[in-house]
């Protein structure tokens, strides 16, 4: 038994089971293999992900991108319990543009860790922002958070809404332009 095997296993033993109960018998295997799907975000190098890009010299587009609706998991810092929900990312290109798998990429690459949505959201815009040299990048996040659903206050039926607009998408129009496609 691995090392991570025998803390689940305590674990575990901790809240009152017994780890030899037929159910439980290969839980704390299961567990570790899950944790390296789960926290798979850490392996990943968010520089490799966007280092392929298209020049926009030969597509001359100079408008938003957006890519709406990616569904993301993650696992909160404070309780390691999940969070999820979709994530909004738009930017403006200058000079070159990702292909969209690579914001896909990008999202689940800092959700795929322990987290705070915040962070999760400035992550992703910054990234975005400084790699590609984007002239504005905007990200909106909208998730729901099981400590709030199933401890704590119990609420079941609230989500948390996050954003961050860098460059142009601090302007005025643009971030109405870019919360416009949310809805």
């Amino acid at each position: 038994m691995t090392t991570q095997e025998e803390l689940i296993r305590n674990v575990l033993i901790e809240i009152g089971e017994n780890p030899n109960r037929e159910g439980l018998k290969d839980t704390p295997k299961r567990v570790v293999k899950s944790w390296k799907e789960i926290y798979s975000g850490y392996n990943e190098d968010p520089d490799k992900i966007l280092s392929t890009a298209f020049s926009e010299d030969l597509m001359n587009y100079d408008q938003m991108i957006f890519c709406n609706d990616i569904g993301f998991w993650s696992v909160c810092e404070h309780h390691m319990l999940p969070f999820f929900g979709q994530a909004h990312v738009a930017y403006i290109p200058n000079k070159k543009v990702v292909g969209i798998s690579k914001i896909v990429r990008l999202v689940e690459c800092f959700s795929k860790r322990l987290q705070i949505q915040e962070r999760l959201t400035t992550q992703i815009a910054q990234t975005l922002f400084e790699k590609t040299g984007a002239l504005g990048v905007g990200v909106v996040i909208k998730a729901q958070h099981l400590c709030m659903k199933c401890r704590g206050v119990k609420n079941p039926t609230s989500y948390m809404q996050t954003s961050k607009l860098i460059g142009e998408f601090e302007k005025p129009e643009v971030r109405a332009e870019f919360l416009s496609m949310i809805k």
